[in-house]
């Protein structure tokens, strides 16, 4: 699975507390095809060890060989990469792209744990990297400054624990979603479920409105039956989640919005509901139709995207 920034920034500041000495690299900007947008993480470690990534492949490999040697010198800056051919590293690559690199050394632990623990609550939060700039070698120094805006993590709440609901907290996973599952067979929810997903026992459309229910959280409701489809779509409804969708045919979709409305649910919040759920790929089998809604969770966490990426912000002008 990969690493979230909250665990990342958690390793640096063990590093640090440690003594070591450990470089914060931010892809600051990304243009063309690129493995990862702007906004990725990686920590290069004193021992060239490293930590999240920023796409792999060669250009993390010569990312890491040119990053040792500034935590050698204490040195910072902005590393600028065309991802083709043309370097001659071990393998080309053939993205067509370019990407922009801020290398920073945090020296404050305290400071990465803060921003860590705020993540984690849910709260808006900032990572700043510092380096020092310069166009040439008789050109002042400029110490600039980008920020990484850390909105809260995507969350996504499962009601089911069937084999849909199962499929989907694997992909959802891998695609970065803090998942939830909640069902009323706590064993079936323990057997087929692991860390770090997190398994809620009970009745789910009691269970599944105790949890904070905020603008980046996704509900898929995926039950054993139409009566517990119908309960949980009724307790969540009206919640200001990202994104609420339900499995089921069009007849019981149907059945199932008109008894909302006629229990006063308004028809803009009915509105809102992805049901039938997933995008139209054809699915069959329970993965394929974990996919079709995989897929769709990232096209609506994916819709008005912009980079999460501010700066650069020169901070002074240090003559060298």
């Amino acid at each position: 699975m990969p690493q979230s920034i909250d665990q990342l920034l958690d390793r640096a500041a063990e590093l640090l507390a440690a003594d070591r000495k450990v470089a914060l690299c931010l892809l600051v900007k990304a243009t063309g095809s690129t493995p990862v947008p702007a906004g990725a993480v990686l920590l290069v470690d004193d021992a060239a060890a490293t930590h999240g990534t920023i796409g792999g492949g060669c250009v993390e490999a010569e990312l890491r060989r040119q990053v040792m040697t500034m935590i050698s010198s204490g040195r910072t800056g902005v590393l600028h990469f065309e991802l083709d051919h043309d370097h001659g590293w071990d393998d080309g690559m053939i993205c067509g792209g370019s990407i922009d690199v801020a290398v920073a050394l945090p020296a404050d632990g305290r400071t990465l744990r803060d921003v860590a623990d705020a993540y984690r609550r849910r709260e808006p939060a900032q990572l700043g990297a510092i380096v020092d700039t310069s166009d040439g070698p008789d050109d002042d120094t400029v110490r600039q400054r980008y920020v990484l805006d850390l909105l809260p993590r995507p969350r996504l709440l499962i009601a089911g624990a069937g084999h849909i609901g199962r499929a989907l907290c694997q992909l959802a996973l891998e695609l970065d979603f803090d998942v939830t599952a909640f069902d009323d067979r706590a064993d079936l929810l323990d057997r087929c479920f692991s860390d770090p997903a997190r398994r809620v026992a009970g009745p789910i459309h009691e269970s599944i409105v105790r949890d904070a229910i905020d603008a980046e959280t996704y509900i898929v409701i995926v039950t054993r039956g139409h009566r517990h489809d119908a309960e949980v779509l009724k307790a969540v409804v009206e919640k200001p989640a990202r994104y609420i969708g339900m499995i089921g045919s069009r007849r019981k979709v149907q059945v199932i919005m008109d008894d909302l409305r006629a229990g006063g649910i308004s028809d803009e919040a009915i509105g809102r509901v992805q049901a039938p759920i997933g995008l139209g790929i054809g699915a069959i089998t329970a993965g394929e139709i974990a996919l079709s809604i995989a897929a769709q969770l990232v096209e609506v966490r994916r819709d008005g995207y912009r980079s999460p990426v501010r700066g650069p912000l020169n901070l002074d002008a240090v003559s060298t």
